[in-house]
């Protein structure tokens, strides 16, 4: 079993900064990738971002290419989405997932085990 606790959210202006964390503990060993995703209300989650923990692989939405980033610590057992330039449209509550599969991390169905969320809202 793997839990992960996200912090960090919150009420940001548009055009503003913020960075949300993604604690993970428990047998993170058999993790192969981490990754963000958001959903806001009434939307389907959608893919954020994902990094490799075997490597050094990150992969991007391409709405948020370029503005966010993902990096994770020298363990691994902690990732962090350094969000920047923020749009009302990233208002969403973000959630971080670890997957024990090689492959497909941009899909939420290779996901194992997820966080309850942060909320992030962003003001026009």
């Amino acid at each position: 079993q793997v839990q992960l606790t996200e912090s960090g959210g919150g009420l940001v202006k548009a055009g503003g900064s913020l960075r949300v964390s993604c604690a993970a503990s428990g047998r993170t060993s058999s993790s192969y990738a981490m990754g963000w995703f958001r959903q806001a209300p009434e939307k389907e989650r959608e893919f954020v971002a994902a990094v490799s923990l075997r490597g050094t692989g990150t992969y991007y939405a391409d709405s948020v290419k370029g503005r966010f980033t993902i990096s994770k610590d020298g363990a691994g057992n902690t990732v962090y989405l350094q969000m920047n330039n923020l749009k009302p449209e990233d208002t969403a509550v973000y959630y971080c997932a670890t997957s024990l599969r090689p492959l497909g991390w941009k899909t939420q169905n290779v996901y194992d085990y997820w966080g309850q969320g942060t909320q992030v809202t962003v003001s026009s």
